[in-house]
């Protein structure tokens, strides 16, 4: 049994986070993973640009930050890590991308989870074959909700 704990700094935890909270659980199913902790944090601009500053070097806000922890704890569950997620640009992404929050929170939820079980990329183009195992998994996992 997989577990998702969801937390917001910043702000109110969302009214929609049971939802994600679903959604987590989904995708780690569709991924085979099974014993996974994992956090998610929502938050501000602010917030996350302190994160990416401080751990990347970046002084700018981000979408989706991932810290994996890749740990087994004594009971046998696999302690995955964290992802920190920023509202405000989720909100600046549906705009860019011209899709719903609820697909573009989708979407960086699965980046998140994919960064934890070790994906990477150097790049946003879609090319790259963490982005296209994102968009697959977001294919697979709309197909079982609906």
């Amino acid at each position: 049994m997989n577990r998702a704990e969801l937390r917001a700094e910043g702000i109110p935890l969302p009214t929609w986070s049971k939802a994600a909270h679903g959604f987590i659980l989904l995708v780690l199913e569709t991924l085979n993973v099974n014993n996974w902790d994992l956090s998610v944090l929502f938050c501000t601009n602010r917030y996350i640009k302190s994160l990416n500053a401080q751990y990347r070097q970046k002084d700018e806000p981000t979408d989706v930050l991932s810290f994996p922890l890749g740990e087994m704890s004594p009971a046998g569950r696999y302690l995955a890590g964290d992802i920190v997620i920023s509202l405000e640009a989720l909100e600046e992404n549906t705009r860019f991308f011209r899709v719903s929050a609820d697909e573009e929170l989708r979407r960086l939820l699965i980046h998140g989870i994919l960064h934890l079980t070790g994906g990477d990329h150097s790049t946003n183009k879609m090319e790259e074959s963490m982005l296209k195992k994102q968009e697959e998994i977001l294919a697979l996992v709309r197909e079982k909700i609906l």
